[in-house]
């Protein structure tokens, strides 16, 4: 790519944002000429371009010949201040929370009307857990989903509403019944799963308050059932998110 500024540079930065942009939750995977037609750009540019993108591991080619987004934007988005301080910050409790437990631990915030996972410790026992670290999962299907939607602006909310899509037998699709259930969120200060974005797997979820005393994040576990160890999980959450957000509040003071 050109190394020297003018058009010609601008150019090829917007030609490979587009190319970025052609990705997204519901184009995860692209041949060639998908994402030629999705930036709108001629296939020999793209090829270009895309060629010198995987060869930065920016784009990875799979074996079945489509592109996927590499694991380098992935490091390099972790740079952003929001997610590396957070993700530093919050660690050390998560690996607590974790020893506590010894069940899949995820830290998640909302990005849009999805929640995107920050981070993520599998656990000892067997289920199956979807989420990795990166992906953006549906609000309305997963425990840090709801916390983080039950404290979503009001807008956010209906978005969220107006789209409930089915992905288990278990999966609330009905807006009201969703809408009562983000009310107990912020009456109790927990939400919880059952089945509802795979079978086998529950989850329960708490709030991370941020230095302005506002919602930056979401802690969740996941376990094969909330029938007896409700109430001891969602301490151990509570205990760990309070340490975050004091941490939180420790590192804006110093700031």
């Amino acid at each position: 790519m050109p190394a020297g500024g003018g058009a010609d540079s601008t150019s090829v930065v917007a030609r490979v944002l587009a190319i970025f942009a052609a990705f997204d939750d519901k184009h995860r995977a692209l041949t060639l000429s998908q994402i030629a037609a999705r930036a709108r750009l001629p296939v020999t540019t793209a090829h270009r371009l895309v060629g010198q993108l995987a060869q930065w591991e920016a784009l990875v080619r799979r074996a079945d010949g489509t592109y996927v987004v590499g694991r380098r934007m992935w490091d390099l988005g972790l740079l952003a201040p929001v997610h590396a301080e957070l993700r530093q910050i919050a660690s050390p409790y998560l690996h607590d929370l974790y020893a506590a437990t010894l069940a899949t631990v995820h830290l998640a915030e909302r990005d849009g009307t999805r929640v995107l996972y920050l981070d993520r410790l599998s656990g000892h026992a067997s289920v199956p857990v979807v989420s990795k670290v990166g992906d953006r999962l549906p609000m309305h299907a997963t425990g840090v989903g709801k916390v983080l939607l039950a404290h979503a602006p009001a807008a956010v909310q209906a978005a969220v509403l107006r789209n409930l899509t089915r992905i288990t037998p278990y999966t609330i699709t009905q807006p009201g019944q969703l809408r009562a259930q983000l009310d107990r969120v912020l009456r109790d200060g927990y939400a919880w799963t059952t089945e509802e974005m795979s079978l086998g797997a529950c989850s329960v979820a708490v709030p991370v308050v941020g230095a302005d005393n506002t919602v930056v994040a979401a802690l969740g576990i996941v376990v094969p059932s909330l029938k007896r160890d409700r109430p001891r999980l969602v301490a151990a959450l509570q205990v760990a998110a309070q340490g975050i957000s004091r941490s939180l509040a420790d590192a804006a003071s110093r700031s």
